[in-house]
């Protein structure tokens, strides 16, 4: 996707809502490194029978168009259009009629930082990177650092700069590890 990016996350369904003959969302998420457009993208997702749900959050760089697309096992898929509306998604649907978790950890894990997304501020850069390094919550915050789940890293993508920013460690402190260009070799290597 040239001119496109694309991030996901995992959105866990109830046991019922798995397929077990669909196909897992790791070889869709690689197809996704073959499409040409943000059309072809949506085309590969919805073109799959998907074992269980996933998030993508497509975004088309020249157009500054940024779609959520939730799917589910039987062929289901919703899209969002995201606009000058801040958007947090916390590993749960959002959109798409799915029954969902498995575990109330899960369910409480992911409900708690959703709600937690919505009280923080959401007008810049450092607020996004303050929301996503939130430690507020003892049990589940929204920035993980175990025993059970963690954060691995943040990735920031400036549509303007064309930047790709990748942090390590809590984002709030803003310590970058890798910044790569957009138009670079080096971003088309990366991915």
């Amino acid at each position: 996707m040239d001119d496109n990016a694309f991030t996901l996350n995992s959105v866990p369904p109830a046991e019922d809502e798995i397929v077990a003959a669909g196909i897992g969302r790791n070889f869709i998420s690689r197809n996704l490194l073959e499409a040409t457009s943000m059309d072809d993208a949506l085309t590969r997702i919805r073109s799959s029978e998907v074992s269980v749900g996933h998030s993508y959050n497509l975004i088309d760089i020249k157009t500054r168009q940024i779609l959520n697309v939730e799917t589910a096992s039987r062929n289901r898929v919703s899209v969002h259009n995201i606009g000058p509306t801040p958007f947090f998604h916390a590993n749960m649907y959002l959109h798409l009629e799915v029954q969902q978790f498995s575990t109330k950890v899960q369910d409480e894990n992911s409900i708690s930082r959703q709600k937690r997304a919505t009280v923080l501020p959401k007008r810049s850069k450092d607020d996004f990177l303050s929301l996503l390094g939130d430690t507020n919550h003892p049990e589940y915050p929204i920035y993980m650092i175990g025993p059970t789940l963690y954060t691995l890293c943040t990735a920031v993508i400036n549509l303007d700069e064309q930047i790709l920013t990748i942090i390590e460690g809590n984002p709030k402190k803003g310590e970058v590890s890798h910044v790569f260009s957009m138009s670079s070799e080096d971003f088309k290597i990366a991915q």
